[in-house]
């Protein structure tokens, strides 16, 4: 997988979910979408994706309105397609109703032209997970800058 450009990552759903697998799936985009989306115009704050009838759809993702749009602008919050192969459908719909998991959009990217979204299939953290996840980090950060300390 050769990613061009990534336009954003999702840093809160790393923070939310522990992410155990991810997809790449397109979408279907009008063409005021995809310039707001190239300026880094959207947010993917209350964001999710659902299974409906055997289509993948983003929910709440904010794709704000293009700048020099007429009248013919999108909605920002509109549901969005998008676009998986038959056999990927039918795990992550296994995966949400049979074990539960959530299904995140983990980050958007350019490929070969073409702006895609990866889903990550996602379980929730509990609060002292973290609680851990940020202890961790702190940990590591200090444990960084004792050693840049030693080397000087």
């Amino acid at each position: 997988m050769s990613v061009d450009k990534e336009i954003l990552n999702n840093r809160q759903a790393f923070h939310e979910y522990h992410i155990l697998d991810k997809y790449e799936a397109g979408a279907v985009l009008v063409g005021t979408e995809v310039k707001s989306i190239m300026a880094g115009r959207i947010q993917l704050k209350d964001s999710y994706v659902t299974i409906k009838d055997g289509e993948v759809w983003l929910m709440n993702a904010h794709i704000s309105p293009y700048s020099h749009g007429n009248k013919q602008n999108h909605e920002p919050l509109r549901t969005r397609k998008l676009l998986l192969h038959r056999k990927e459908i039918e795990k992550l719909e296994k995966e949400t109703t049979q074990k539960g998991m959530t299904l995140v959009v983990t980050s958007i990217y350019w490929k070969n032209g073409r702006i895609k979204f990866e889903i990550g299939v996602a379980k929730g953290k509990k609060l002292y997970d973290k609680r851990e996840t940020e202890m961790r980090k702190t940990v590591e950060k200090e444990t960084r800058q004792q050693l840049k300390e030693r080397l000087r």
